[in-house]
């Protein structure tokens, strides 16, 4: 059993983890502060692709996969 449901589209999972490892992709070119940055920001898109569950999205109110009223 998830401890998360899902609540992210096959799509935008798709496109988090190309953005994912295009920022990977810059590592080699990245130094210093903007290395942590670039591969913590690549670590959260990775996982919330993954997951399918993004807690920023739960935390403002967006749920993609539900159907509203």
């Amino acid at each position: 059993m998830s401890l998360f449901k899902s609540k992210l589209p096959r799509w935008e999972r798709l496109l988090r983890g190309l953005a994912a490892l295009m920022l990977l992709g810059l590592v080699p070119l990245a130094s210093g502060p903007w290395l942590l940055l670039t591969l913590a920001t690549a670590a959260i898109l990775a996982l919330t692709a993954l997951a399918g569950f993004c807690p920023a999205c739960a935390l403002l109110g967006r749920c993609s996969l539900e159907r509203r009223p």
